[in-house]
């Protein structure tokens, strides 16, 4: 006796899901309106084509964390190994603080 697989996404979700991730939408704030995971939504984007990872859709790399450590340390006027342990914070964290230094 075979079961058939419950379905994750109707057609018609699938469809909305791209259709709001174009037009901008946020894998969080999709994932919030479907009730599923972020990893879910993500996973569904990348199968339908669609997906693009943060960072990578704009084609700019992105400045690691030390680089900013460096900058943040620099601003504030001080030798870059005394904010070594700063690294340790999220990338976006470090970005606001040298963004509100300068």
């Amino acid at each position: 006796m075979m079961t058939e697989k419950p379905v994750n996404y109707t057609p018609e979700q699938t469809a909305q899901l791209v259709a709001n991730y174009k037009a901008g939408a946020t894998v969080e704030s999709l994932a919030t309106m479907f009730g599923k995971t972020t990893r879910s939504v993500v996973a569904k984007l990348s199968r339908e084509g669609v997906y693009q990872a943060k960072g990578k859709a704009s084609g700019v790399t992105r400045v690691k964390k030390a680089e900013l450590v460096d900058a943040i340390a620099n601003r504030v006027g001080v030798a870059p190994e005394t904010f070594d342990s700063l690294e340790k914070a999220n990338h976006e964290v470090l970005e606001v603080i040298l963004q509100n230094l300068r």
